[in-house]
């Protein structure tokens, strides 16, 4: 039995090394996080000062302030919502286990014994449980002694699947659940982050992936990751990068219309690139793969703990008003510049437009009539 997993095993890595997408991830996004990683020696070799924002506390209120974060189970969103604990924050936690949520719990009140923590089962690659959440959140907020509003909302979570996957609403579940979630939850709580006292944030957590991206086609077959299902290899990579880009495309997409709307002083909208983390999102990857991917950046010094991966999101949870459309990356406040491609104003303009007639036909359009 030993020898035939090791064989299966031995097998699987075979099939991973000599695929596209491998040398896809072992090449490319090596390059791209090098050139965030440059943007910020480059900065310190010529002594520019790179745009930088302190933390700021959060304002006082009557009311205990609410941050919402999604993939908060494990890795970057545990850490992170652990970390906004004990920045007083009322932590609401989103994920799919109810096991994992209660383990989570547990975990947050036994470093944090005077945490303020919430949970809700939620799928973010289905939009139907997506609007049910929206919905429970806001009985929840209503039963409470909080404010009706929500003050952070952190669009944490994210997938790496290396075989092809349809949500419920038949989009490719990597897409759906690192994009199309994101901007469905979003769009669903905005009126809670409208009616919030003080200013709220909503905070894009992106990647460095999305530097490999040089051009972009957006349709509903794309956007949806349909056209990605016909392949004959399965583009996991190649998807992964595209949700990254997505998601931050409509980051400042979102900022624009916001802007257009005069609502730009209320709500903040800021992308947030951890860099390499040692999480769990490689777990489809072969072990040995990953382990010596993971050895390999480490050496390089590239490689973070969950800890202090989250610097740049928290960087960005707590930035002073003012700080729509910044890409924070590499902690201490530091923001850099993403891809040209990422700032395109008319292709991000177009996948607001596709999304939106995507979601149309589902729950989120019948829950919005207008998008």
């Amino acid at each position: 039995m030993a020898i035939i997993m090791l064989v299966k095993e031995l097998w699987k890595v075979f099939h991973f090394v000599f695929s596209i997408q491998f040398w896809r991830m072992a090449l490319l996004w090596t390059f791209s996080v090098l050139f965030s990683h440059y943007q910020l020696f480059k900065a310190f070799l010529f002594s520019q000062k790179l745009v930088s924002y302190p933390r700021c506390s959060p304002c006082t209120t009557p009311y205990r302030p609410v941050c919402v974060i999604t993939g908060a189970t494990s890795g970057l969103g545990l850490a992170t919502a652990y970390k906004l604990s004990k920045e007083g924050y009322v932590v609401v936690i989103v994920g799919r286990s109810q096991q994992l949520l209660l383990e989570t719990i547990r975990k947050i009140k036994d470093w944090n014994e005077d945490a303020h923590l919430k949970a809700f089962q939620v799928d973010l690659s289905s939009v139907e449980s997506i609007v049910k959440f929206k919905t429970s959140l806001r009985q929840w907020l209503l039963d409470s002694d909080l404010h009706c509003s929500v003050q952070i909302l952190i669009n944490n979570a994210g997938i790496l699947a290396t075989s092809p996957r349809v949500t419920a609403e038949g989009y490719d579940q990597i897409i759906g659940t690192n994009y199309i979630g994101a901007f469905a939850l979003t769009k669903l709580l905005l009126p809670l982050l409208e009616s919030s006292p003080v200013s709220s944030k909503v905070v894009n957590v992106t990647s460095f992936t999305h530097r490999a991206v040089t051009d972009m086609q957006v349709d509903g077959g794309t956007v949806s990751g349909r056209s990605f299902l016909s392949s004959k290899q399965y583009p996991y990579a190649q998807i992964y990068e595209y949700s990254k880009l997505c998601l931050l495309l409509f980051s400042f997409e979102l900022h624009r219309q916001l802007r257009l709307m005069g609502k730009s002083h209320q709500i903040f909208v800021t992308a947030a690139d951890p860099g390499v983390v040692q999480t769990n999102i490689m777990r489809e990857v072969p072990a040995s793969l990953s382990y010596l991917a993971f050895s390999v950046l480490k050496r390089l010094g590239l490689l973070q703990s969950p800890e202090c991966g989250i610097n740049a999101i928290i960087d960005a949870a707590l930035a002073p008003p003012g700080t729509s459309g910044a890409y924070f990356f590499g902690g201490k406040g530091r923001t850099i510049n993403p891809s040209a491609l990422s700032r395109n104003a008319s292709i991000a303009l177009k996948l607001w437009e596709t999304t939106c007639n995507l979601l149309s036909v589902t729950p989120f359009g019948v829950e919005r009539n207008t998008c």
